[in-house]
């Protein structure tokens, strides 16, 4: 029996099915076949959707995949640089055989010839570019949706985006790959300003870089020379990133066809301005996170990162709770001023962040503290929870402590954190009643009255 998409074979629309998860490949009508200039469904069967259909790298920055649901298309309209060609999208999961794959069908709107030559010139690939980026959700997508489209629309190898730091180093923060060719960006990371000295002079005088030939760069640039080579780079295009006539960074396209080298330097030039805008939000964006996430005192986590936080965990993972009070906060405020007390919950995160540092940390509260601890072991829990204790006594500081833990995961979360909380009030409670028996021994002890004293000091038996 046929499957249930194969029935589009002779559809004149583009069909394909894939795994929603993996985005492997499961079918491709002819139609697809043929615009792709594809042999058959075949030849590409279990390759990632992305690679045969995007030509790239890795998956679309502005991928639908995790918000479709059976019954209900999604629906939109997207130029395909890829096949030059504006289509209609419908997306949606379909079911067979108990599993789910993800089914798109796409209607070609590039009526005619003259029709798509006109998608394609400079006014309408800036407006297809922009529309795409602004879809994404975030700035960073945004940024790596618009490469991901200068990449497939030019042909290129790769596109990159390369920052300048405070320290005036180079950093390459953004990349798309072109299916098959290697990603650079680890590599392309504290970068001396200096080595690209000569392409910051030209875009001191509004210039942008065309390199037609890197070979050339051997003897007249070879410092430039020595990090192109080894990126198998043999031609590139990079035009600056300019904020208020500063220098921010620049970005570039490699190995686009000797043809589109122009083509490719004005439509650098007149994107470079909305990708500038887009880092701005992106830093606007990351300053908001920072405030509404972090404490500003502790650098760790805030109530509203741990509610985030607690919505991504997994049914199956097992969890360790640790719950922390910070001791005689109020006495330090009254006694030594806040300054001091600020000392003390520093010093108590510190204490946190040196043992559970691989897990998430958070201040819940005006002296409270909480690890979550996703994955581990209730063994190395007890033992965290013995090394926090021999690191409080080495930086002074005294916390009440309390655990619970999971195994499997299916315990109420918020529960567990309840537990973690009562056992660490149990602690602070007993820390408090020994502090109260101290204060009285001594009291009774001033006063020549150690009978009194005895009949409720335990302490007392030790003398």
């Amino acid at each position: 029996m046929k499957k249930l998409w194969e029935f589009y074979e002779e559809l004149n629309e583009i069909v394909y099915v894939a795994d929603p998860e993996s985005c492997e490949l499961i079918y491709l009508n002819r139609r697809a076949c043929e615009l792709y200039g594809i042999r058959s469904a075949g030849a590409v069967r279990g390759k990632k959707c992305y690679e045969v259909l995007m030509r790239s790298s890795i998956p679309c920055a502005v991928c639908n995949r995790k918000k479709l649901k059976t019954g209900r298309f999604a629906e939109e309209v997207r130029y395909n640089p890829v096949i030059r060609r504006k289509l209609a999208l419908k997306d949606t999961l379909v079911e067979e055989n108990g599993k789910h794959y993800r089914f798109e069908l796409a209607v070609d709107l590039s009526v005619t010839e003259q029709q798509n030559r006109g998608y394609e010139d400079s006014e309408a690939m800036v407006n297809e570019g922009l529309r795409i980026s602004l879809a994404a959700s975030t700035p960073e997508g945004s940024i790596e949706a618009l490469l991901e489209y200068v990449g497939q629309f030019l042909s290129s190898g790769r596109v990159y985006l390369i920052e300048q730091s405070e320290r005036n180093m180079l950093d390459n923060t953004y990349e798309w790959c072109a299916n098959g060719v290697k990603s650079q960006k680890d590599c392309l990371q504290n970068i001396p300003l200096q080595v690209v000295k000569p392409w910051y002079d030209k875009f001191q005088k509004g210039e942008n870089i065309v390199i037609k030939d890197v070979e050339k760069l051997r003897e007249s640039e070879p410092v430039i020379y020595k990090y192109l080579e080894p990126q198998e780079i043999h031609s590139l295009v990079v035009s600056p990133l300019m904020n208020d006539g500063k220098i921010i960074g620049f970005y570039g396209v490699d190995n686009p066809p000797e043809e589109s080298l122009l083509h490719s330097m004005t439509l650098l030039q007149i994107l470079g301005h909305f990708i500038v805008s887009l880092l701005h939000r992106r830093n606007h964006v990351s300053r908001l996170e920072e405030l509404c996430f972090h404490d500003q005192l502790t650098g760790i986590g805030n109530r509203h990162a741990m509610n985030e936080y607690l919505n991504t965990l997994h049914p199956w993972q097992s969890i360790g709770v640790v719950y922390c009070d910070v001791m005689g906060l109020k006495q330090m405020n009254d006694t030594k001023g806040h300054r001091e007390g600020d000392r003390l919950l520093v010093r108590a995160s510190e204490c946190l962040r040196e043992t559970f540092g691989n897990y998430e940390l958070f201040r819940v509260g005006g002296d409270e503290f909480l690890a979550l601890c996703v994955g581990i072991t209730e063994e190395e829990l007890v033992d965290r929870m013995k090394l926090l204790k021999r690191r409080m006594q080495e930086r002074n500081s005294l916390m009440a402590l309390g655990s619970a833990f999971c195994r499997d995961g299916r315990c109420d979360t918020e529960q567990l954190i309840k537990d973690a909380d009562s056992r660490m009030y149990e602690e602070k409670r007993a820390w408090y009643d020994a502090m109260q028996y101290r204060q009285r021994h001594r009291e009774y002890s001033q006063n020549g009255e150690r009978e009194k004293c005895r009949k409720k000091c335990d302490l007392c038996l030790e003398s």
